[in-house]
């Protein structure tokens, strides 16, 4: 097997695995939520999400965005296969989890009679805060573990710890909530974070990677590095969160709670049908591009196998639910949304040039270039809340879905121009063959899922769904030899 096929398989196996992984994952996630909002009701509800959305907030605010700057760290270690230097590594990131973590903690508890008051108005949780505190050290030194799975490429190890995490998980938290009603919130929370730090710890140690013994004073100054990146990252994390504020802001502002909603739920629902691709980028590509981040024909070779596969996968996903968007609508929501289909299918539209432009950017992520890394994601942030202000202004719900498209080719010329310049990255002419056929095929089943009505929306996106898929096996053969693929599987059997 040649190496460029290795390489299109890995990415495949990554991409199908944590799709597997986030349809479970979404599945618990369904059952839990019926299960908890009818033993706890509303308010109980209401109660337990008051909590989550405090602790995640000084969770974010003190764990420096170590978890993502990281991987880079490690994978850059683990691929010179350098025993010594990947210990050391570790080593460093370990404590400065030890660090975050117990500050978050001390916070938390110092912080307990304020968080009380801003969440609930008294302070009558002082005592479930101070609890709390705990949990954001266990939450911390289990993510630790779960980047360090990361950085190393060990994608079964986290796909089997999510997996199981999150059936334990509920499995925990249904029998705390019957028994116990809203005191049982509490103490889900911590054995929650403590079960996925337990996890997280099994699955590392088969790792076997050793500390090493150093001053704190040389581990801090070696962490430095990590610490920049992260912050920024974080900051970045942040602009995307307030930009988001203040879309959803203009949107109440003009059109009331009810658009806000709609809006919502169409990004929710599209993130959900394609998330498999981004997940499996964050979790696999991001730390092999990392590992070769000093060789920028590698960088270019990696990124262009993964924007192959990423396009075969995604297109007939994508035309699949252009096609069929109200039923999709009818089988998430209610009737009440289906003013939302034209939006859906407009991000829809945009979502291939949003998958390619996020594998670039990665590029300046695994580069460890900060500081372009935040000029990067400042400039983008602000090109599509410009875009989504300007759509919504001039053409409602559904301009919203236009800026969307417009704003995501804003942002992939851009990062593209920044990437070609910097790094001296092009796409190759195999890239670009994908990128156009598909292009093609998804614009026709736009426009014809856009104009035409029942029977014959759903028979043309039927027909094109055939074709692109066909498309798409066709490719990936070439790349992967699916044939041999299959056959060695069963064999093995």
């Amino acid at each position: 097997m040649s190496e460029q096929q290795s390489s299109y398989r890995q990415i495949f196996k990554a991409t199908s695995l944590f799709g597997g992984v986030q349809v479970f994952n979404i599945l618990i996630s369904i059952i839990k939520t019926k299960f908890v909002s009818y033993l706890l009701g509303p308010a109980g509800y209401g109660i337990m999400s008051l909590f989550s959305s405090a602790i995640e907030t000084i969770t974010y605010l003190t764990n420096l965005g170590l978890s993502s700057s990281a991987v880079r760290n490690i994978s850059e270690a683990n691929d010179t296969g350098d025993t010594a230097r990947i210990q050391r590594v570790v080593t460093v990131f370990r404590r400065w989890l030890w660090f975050t973590g117990s500050v978050g903690a001390l916070l938390t508890l110092i912080l307990s009679p304020w968080l009380s008051q801003w969440s609930f108005g008294n302070k009558d949780f002082t005592l479930s805060f101070a609890l709390l505190s705990v949990t954001l050290l266990l939450t911390a030194l289990s993510g630790g573990q779960s980047t360090l799975l990361q950085g190393m490429r060990k994608i079964n190890f986290m796909a089997k710890s999510s997996v199981i995490g999150s059936t334990l998980g509920l499995f925990i938290s249904l029998p705390l909530y019957y028994f116990f009603g809203i005191k049982g919130i509490v103490p889900t929370f911590i054995l929650s974070s403590l079960l996925g730090l337990v996890l997280t710890y099994h699955f590392s140690n088969k790792l076997k990677i050793k500390s090493v013994e150093m001053p704190l004073k040389q581990s801090f100054f070696e962490g430095m590095n990590m610490v920049k990146l992260g912050i920024l990252i974080t900051i970045s994390g942040f602009l995307s969160t307030l930009s988001n504020y203040l879309i959803n802001s203009f949107v109440s502002s003009r059109g009331g709670q009810f658009d806000v909603g709609l809006f919502q739920a169409g990004n929710t629902l599209v993130y959900k049908y394609v998330g498999m691709v981004f997940t499996a980028m964050v979790a696999d590509f991001y730390p092999r591009l990392s590992g070769v981040n000093h060789d920028n024909m590698k960088v270019k070779e990696v990124v262009n196998h993964q924007t192959e596969i990423a396009l075969l996968i995604l297109a007939p996903i994508l035309i699949l639910l252009l096609s069929t968007t109200p039923l999709v609508i009818h089988l998430f929501y209610t009737k009440e949304f289906l003013p939302v289909v034209v939006f859906v299918q407009w991000i829809v539209l945009g979502t291939m040039l949003r998958a390619v432009a996020w594998a670039m950017g990665f590029i300046v992520l695994a580069k460890g270039d900060s500081k372009l890394y935040f000029y990067k994601e400042v400039v983008g942030t602000a090109i599509i809340l410009g875009c989504n202000v300007m759509g919504y202004y001039f053409w409602g719900l559904e301009g919203l879905g236009i800026s969307f498209v417009l704003g995501q080719s804003l942002v992939f010329i851009y990062v593209y121009a920044i990437v070609r310049i910097k790094y001296e990255f092009t796409f190759n002419k195999a890239f670009y063959q994908i990128f156009s056929i598909q292009s093609v095929l998804c614009i026709i089943a736009f426009l014809f899922a856009y104009f035409l009505k029942f029977p014959w929306a759903y028979l043309s996106g039927g027909i094109l769904f055939l074709i692109t898929g066909w498309v798409s096996l066709r490719e990936m053969d070439k790349r992967m030899d699916i044939k041999q693929l299959i056959r060695s599987k069963f064999l093995k059997k």
